[in-house]
């Protein structure tokens, strides 16, 4: 990776250190960011829509594509750059460095990590870094998930294992120059069962959540033959983990059953408390510190009808903690909450989008919602419900209207699946406004 990329991230994480005694609030642009990640004050130029090849379609590899987003632009709506990284992994999820400049991106078959620069030319990234070697260096680690920035690090969470191919898996960090770490395993006494999939941190608390799904032999097959597969449907995880930030020891595990996915922390200054949604049960809970200052986790809403299992499989929080969006991926269906008051969460609104849905992102501003289609390779509909498209709409407060509709299918790119947000130019973004008390002290491997 560039000089100057190293040199910016030991500048930043100096600042860092020596602003240690000051508290502020972690915030991010599209909601599911890192605190640690700068903030786009307004408009967002460009998404990034990590894609999955599809034998037949284009050039059938799995692909970085780029659409301008800025109603502003003359190329509003139109896709920009779409960059081929050569065959297919089971791509999934992207996220942010601390200084916005790279993107990392993981294939949860190949177990290849992929790294762009999105910070010289936003709108055409390239790929500076592949690594091929997640596996050997974390210790046995399968398929990256979540990439999640700390100060000069990448969090990642990997979902299986190289032993049985099973759910038991850890947590792994990257320095950003992509060199490994650290990995910790994922707790299985105090009623843990050693699954992973998400995580949020909450520099605040000095703490992250880690939450759970399953393994490469589940998430690799045909889910028509898994959901008739009794044995292989009882390996999904039930437990989400509460972590201290700097030592990366668990604190405390829960039990949230049905394979609890995306955790989001409250933006809002103060909140201190986090969201999940479980897939299998449709349940939404809620993790917060009790009088004692004790991590509790309480059911706080159910999503839709449990028993026609919707599959609830991302959520986006808003800015100021009051209401959350919910993409259901069965029914196709977007779903907003009001989380105003704790004890009576419910949903306000619903929308169906598509016969198919999958990750939802809301901008900082809560004026624009970004839904996209593809849940996994061997996971999404087919024939005619197999759509695969990027939707953005405005959001007044009342209702949904669309405004831009790309289908990924007729510009020949694949399945759409996870996003992040860009601007054009990196010098508007406001400076990281979070405090460094939850620096991780990562000195030792596993």
């Amino acid at each position: 990776m560039p000089k100057t990329h190293r040199s910016h991230s030991l500048r930043l994480f100096a600042a860092l250190a020596a602003a240690a005694c000051v508290a502020a609030p972690a915030r991010a642009d599209e909601t599911s960011c890192s605190p640690y990640t700068p903030l786009i004050q307004g408009q967002e130029d460009l998404v990034y829509v990590w894609t999955l090849g599809v034998k037949g379609v284009g050039d059938g590899s799995d692909k970085l594509v780029t659409i301008d987003v800025n109603p502003a632009s003359r190329t509003y709506g139109k896709v920009v750059h779409k960059l081929s990284i050569g065959g297919r992994g089971e791509i999934h999820h992207i996220g942010l460095s601390d200084d916005r400049r790279y993107l990392w991106g993981g294939a949860l078959d190949s177990n290849r990590i992929y790294v762009f620069d999105i910070g010289t030319d936003p709108a055409k990234p390239k790929l500076v870094r592949t690594i091929k070697d997640f596996v050997q260096k974390s210790g046995g680690y399968v398929g990256p998930h979540s990439f999640i920035a700390l100060p000069g690090r990448m969090l990642v969470t990997p979902l299986s294992n190289s032993r049985d191919h099973g759910g038991e898996t850890g947590i792994v960090v990257y320095n950003n120059q992509g060199d490994f770490v650290a990995s910790h395993p994922i707790p299985k006494d105090g009623g843990g069962d050693g699954y992973g999939y998400d995580a949020g941190v909450n520099p605040a608390k000095n703490v992250f959540l880690t939450t759970s799904f399953t393994g490469w032999n589940n998430y690799m097959m045909d889910l028509g033959k898994l959901v008739k597969d009794g044995e292989a449907m009882k390996r999904f995880g039930n437990t989400s983990v509460m972590w201290d930030l700097k030592t990366f020891k668990p604190i405390k595990v829960f039990q949230t059953p049905g394979a609890p996915l995306e955790v989001r922390w409250s933006l809002a200054k103060g909140d201190n408390w986090a969201l999940t949604t479980s897939a299998l049960t449709s349940k939404m809970w809620m993790y917060k510190q009790d009088a004692k200052g004790e991590w509790q986790v309480k059911e706080v809403a159910t999503i839709g009808d449990p028993a026609k299992i919707p599959l609830p499989v991302d959520i986006s929080i808003a800015r100021d903690g009051k209401s959350l969006w919910v993409s259901t991926f069965m029914d196709g269906t977007v779903r907003l909450f009001d989380l105003a008051d704790h004890g009576k969460v419910r949903e306000v609104y619903q929308k169906q989008v598509g016969s198919q849905v999958n990750m939802v992102s809301q901008s900082f501003d809560g004026k624009r919602v970004y839904v996209t289609t593809s849940l996994l390779g061997n996971w999404d509909k087919k024939g005619k419900d197999d759509e695969q498209f990027l939707k953005i709409y405005d959001w007044d407060g009342k209702e949904l209207t669309q405004k831009v509709h790309i289908d990924f299918y007729k510009e020949k790119l694949g399945r759409a699946h996870h996003m992040k947000f860009q601007v054009r130019d990196l010098r508007q973004l406001k400076p990281l406004d979070t405090a460094a008390d939850g620096l991780p002290l990562l000195a030792h491997s596993r």
